[in-house]
């Protein structure tokens, strides 16, 4: 599955926990103000809550090809990225800043970033979200290595 992402993805899955909760709501209304659709796996408040069933949902959404990519957010995104990783198929990116965005679609051909509502502000999620999208995979010696990826999914 080596989709490439751009503008015109039309399909994104977001997902968070509690902490990330409010994150994700500013980061929807960027995502429906780009004309995009936007498939929300969850959570709906702020009620104490498990990353793993959202970062899950969003997991088999980006890897059945419901949607085209995903976006998930925890407080730190430690935990949904690590969640995500667990559905075969799904390469969560964990990233702090442009460059790790950038280098994430480019280098790692990821299909879900994540980041932490705690440490991301509003401003700076929004650049990298939209870094994400419009950036491409350089495949050459990276595919390659996204390949490698795939095959440990196989085992």
């Amino acid at each position: 599955m080596n989709r490439t992402l751009n503008m015109k993805t039309k399909k994104i899955a977001i997902g968070s926990d509690h902490a990330g909760f409010e994150s994700k709501e500013k980061t929807k209304s960027e995502l429906l103000g780009l004309d995009l659709e936007v498939v929300d796996k969850g959570t709906n408040s702020l009620a104490s809550v498990d990353y793993p069933d959202f970062a899950a949902a969003v997991g088999r959404a980006v890897v059945s090809g419901e949607v085209e990519c995903g976006i998930l957010i925890c407080g730190s995104g430690i935990g949904v990225s690590i969640a995500a990783n667990k559905i075969p198929g799904a390469r969560a990116a964990l990233c702090w800043n442009e460059e790790s965005t950038r280098l994430a679609r480019e280098h790692n051909d990821a299909n879900i970033l994540c980041f932490g509502g705690r440490f991301i502000e509003p401003d700076q999620a929004a650049r990298m979200v939209r870094l994400f999208l419009e950036t491409k995979f350089a495949g050459g010696r990276h595919a390659q290595r996204v390949e490698k990826l795939a095959a440990l999914d196989k085992k």
